[in-house]
């Protein structure tokens, strides 16, 4: 890439596999870019690629990427815009092939590259998908050699941007402050509307104020040469970014103060966010640490096969109407039970309901076993044989199936030179991409101090999500709960009162797993993380949220006596 004066302007059109289609037309036609970035892998979708090269060894890669490059293509190239995804998946190799058919088709000079060395499924026998996350300097690579599209395997979000950061300004290894901005902007960019009013905790007030939240804008980072950056969105687009939307991209899916990547840790306690008009939130402050020694592996493998039925218990006795049909259905599955039955009910009844929707609780019945049969058929056939047999008022959401497959995801660690990341350029060229050489094993950081506790006084019973917003999220088996608020004071209460021991209170099922408490006093913010609350990962639906998408909402609205001048 060629250096220019004034910020590097990088957008984002994908924040998963299934995103908006019509983001890449719109973040091209919008206003100015030099680079789009487009993020569409997450822990499940390697899993869904995983199976879908099991039925065609060509496949692998995100399809839609494709069809919007098809429409897109010409565009980009007209005006001056480099394309930046991991949109390649399992296959790069494949999807950059695609993209050159795609270009000569239409007639389009466009270079392309792409970046591999993620895979390393070889080296874990019995795994459907493992792949290494991989940093920027591949991209970077490509891009210095003129590169106008470059397709990733599995690489971290936010070498999305450090890529094409370093490669612009020139940035090194070394450049730890400069580095640490750009995955912060990377961090924030990744999830696209999430950070320009999607998902957000205080919507209906932005609502009120007159902002559209019907169809939010995809957000852009005006980085600079230093690592600072301004976090917005083009003219007229809808939603809004401020510093709350900010701040809560920030705490989706992050742990402690330090983020590690490939490239940098990026200290998280150090990112100051400032209002710099209207959807502009300037962040500046960041600093980076030498990145860990070893490099994240994410290993899919497939689990064995699921089934679910939920029963609808309506009215009274639903304590009773759960008890039978539990007991009918382990003596029906007593002769060869599944490995791991799961019952759960809901108590989504009320008395005297108005409607029969809100008269019923549900009553959740989830099986898992390495056979399909012992989910499938057995589990299909004793259900439905209840119909007629069972309490009063039998029926289900939907009958049973035949089981399906479910993916169990875990990370391990291989040393940061045990892969061979290579940039392949549009020529064929291989370049090889160094490891750090600099690293430094992760240590926590110490707990820094909290403010002087908010001065007694009356207080009301309420739920939290007045004061505070929340953002919470998955990463494997663990879930992290993000929490902040929007005054000092307000900063005062929740740093004393949100305690480790208070979470478990109003998250009753986190009460027997670890749960880590990371202050973040630069975002009035505290970050929980709780471990093992969803099993083997997203694939296998180990709860009824399995992403943990809205633990923080339930959180929020949890009853706390919070002081009245804060309410």
């Amino acid at each position: 890439m060629t250096r220019q004066p004034g910020p590097l302007r990088i957008g984002n059109a994908s924040g998963f596999y299934g995103d908006r289609f019509d983001a890449m037309r719109e973040m091209l036609t919008g206003g100015e870019l030099d680079v789009l970035t487009g993020d569409y892998l997450a822990e499940l979708t390697m899993l869904i690629l995983g199976r879908d090269r099991l039925k065609d060894p060509g496949a692998g890669y995100a399809r839609t990427f494709l069809r919007q490059l098809e429409e897109c293509l010409g565009l980009a190239r007209e005006r001056g815009v480099r394309i930046v995804a991991n949109a390649g998946g399992l296959n790069p190799a494949g999807l950059a092939d695609a993209v050159r058919q795609l270009a000569d088709r239409l007639g389009l000079p466009v270079r392309v590259a792409h970046v591999e060395g993620d895979d390393l499924t070889a080296a874990h026998p019995g795994s459907l998908a493992a792949h290494a996350y991989l940093g920027g300097f591949g991209i970077a690579a490509c891009l210095r050699e003129g590169a106008d599209v470059v397709v990733t395997g599995r690489v971290t979000d936010a070498a999305l941007v450090t890529g094409p950061a370093a490669a612009h300004f020139g940035w090194g290894p070394g450049d730890h402050d400069r580095l640490a901005g750009a995955v912060v902007a990377g961090h924030v960019l990744e999830c696209g509307a999430q950070a320009t009013g999607g998902n957000y905790a205080f919507f209906h007030e932005a609502a009120r104020s007159g902002r559209d939240l019907r169809r939010p804008g995809f957000p852009l980072a005006e980085l600079h040469e230093d690592g600072t950056c301004v976090i917005t969105k083009h003219p007229g687009t809808g939603g809004f970014v401020d510093v709350g939307t900010v701040t809560a991209q920030l705490l989706y899916e992050t742990a402690g103060a330090r983020y590690a990547g490939p490239d940098v840790t990026a200290r998280l306690d150090t990112v100051r966010l400032t209002q710099d008009g209207p959807d502009r939130v300037r962040i500046d402050g960041v600093r980076g640490e030498a990145p860990p020694p070893t490099l994240k592996v994410g290993v899919n493998r497939l689990g064995g096969f699921r089934n679910e039925v939920a029963f609808v218990l309506t009215g009274l006795d639903i304590e009773a109407k759960a008890d039978l049909v539990r007991e009918q259905l382990t003596d029906a599955l007593a002769k060869s039970p599944p490995a791991e039955v799961r019952w759960d009910l809901v108590r989504t009844d009320r008395p005297d309901a108005p409607t029969e929707e809100t008269a019923s609780a549900l009553l959740r019945l989830v099986v898992r076993d390495p056979s399909q049969e012992a989910v499938g058929r057995a589990l299909s056939g004793a259900a439905i044989e209840l119909a007629l047999a069972s309490y009063p008022g039998f029926h289900v959401l939907a009958p049973p199936g035949k089981g399906s497959p479910y993916g169990v995801f875990e990370d391990v660690y291989v040393p940061q030179g045990g892969v061979d990341h290579v940039a392949v350029l549009h020529d064929g060229r291989r370049i090889p991409v160094p490891p750090a050489h600099d690293t430094v094993v992760l240590d926590e950081v110490p707990e820094p101090p909290l403010p002087q506790p908010l001065s007694h006084g009356p207080t009301a019973r309420a739920p939290l999500g007045l004061v505070a917003g929340a953002r919470s999220g998955d990463k494997g088996g663990n879930a992290n709960v993000g929490v902040w608020v929007r005054s000092d004071d307000a900063w005062r209460w929740l740093a004393h009162e949100l305690t480790v021991d208070r979470f478990r209170q109003l998250i009753p099922e986190s009460g027997r797993l670890k749960v880590t408490r990371h202050p973040l006093p630069h975002l009035r913010a505290l970050n929980f993380v709780v471990e093992g609350i969803l099993g083997e990962g997203v694939a296998a639906q180990h709860r009824f949220d399995p992403q943990a998408k809205a633990l923080g909402e339930w959180l929020r609205s949890r009853h706390l006596d919070i002081p009245e001048i804060l309410l």
